[in-house]
């Protein structure tokens, strides 16, 4: 390539010149979201834990409880996961905790927000007091904050006062992602679709329905072991669904 051929690739186009770069306005939902996450990943030092989760036998318990309820009663397999994780915070308070500088907020009630995608954005409304919740009435509650999400009706007091988060993006066919902290939480768990894999068992190769789940979690308040038996004991309630019931 010489001069002569610079000019001529620089040469404005029959229509005057390049386009000019289209400016698109950004909703103020979109603004909040910049300012939170941004403010996360710079004020949180973020480290994850991962882990499979067989979900053979949750996903059959669901079926068979599906099968006895209405259908605006039924239990989603994101159910599941919150009541797994209020009965594992309420074994490991510090992952319902908020790191406060020179001590951690210990919170009594365990207030997890479910993340609802809408067209406009990410909203993070939160079912409160899970820990004296049976699945049923966190199913409810779920159901109940969804639809008033699409509608637009939720209240203001309804994004406050969360105390741990559950994103789950299995609906769009994704299989795994990792989540990040919304401020003040400790942590954030993340479950990817749930799809049928080849596992071995006791040298058998058996197929099962495995979901993978990340735990996001703030290093100010927990290192890495500590982060493992939480995850590790979300997935044994959800590999033995039976004690979600209790």
């Amino acid at each position: 390539m010489n001069h002569s051929d610079v000019a001529v690739q620089s040469r404005p186009t029959a229509s005057g010149g390049p386009a000019a770069p289209e400016r698109v306005d950004v909703s103020r939902m979109r603004q909040t979201i910049a300012k939170v996450t941004s403010d996360s990943k710079r004020e949180i030092p973020h480290f994850y834990v991962s882990s499979e989760v067989d979900m053979t036998k949750a996903t059959e318990m669901r079926a068979d409880l599906n099968e006895t309820m209405p259908t605006e009663n039924r239990v989603s397999v994101n159910d599941l996961v919150v009541k797994a994780c209020a009965m594992a915070l309420q074994k490991y308070p510090k992952f319902n905790a908020f790191f406060q500088g020179d001590h951690l907020q210990m919170n009594p009630d365990i207030n997890i927000g479910i993340a609802i995608a809408l067209e406009t954005g990410l909203i993070v409304p939160g079912i409160n007091g899970c820990q004296a919740k049976s699945l049923v009435e966190i199913a409810a509650a779920s159901r109940d904050l969804i639809a008033r999400a699409h509608s637009g009706t939720l209240r203001n007091e309804e994004y406050s006062g969360t105390t741990f988060s559950v994103s789950n993006l299995g609906m769009f066919d994704v299989d795994s992602f990792t989540g990040i902290i919304y401020p003040p939480h400790a942590a954030i768990l993340a479950v990817g679709r749930v799809k049928e894999q080849a596992v071995a068992r006791n040298g058998q190769v058996t197929v099962a329905q495995m979901m993978t789940a990340t735990l996001s979690v703030d290093h100010r308040v927990a290192d890495g072991a500590e982060a493992a038996q939480v995850i590790v004991e979300i997935k044994n309630l959800l590999e033995k669904p039976v004690v979600l019931l209790i």
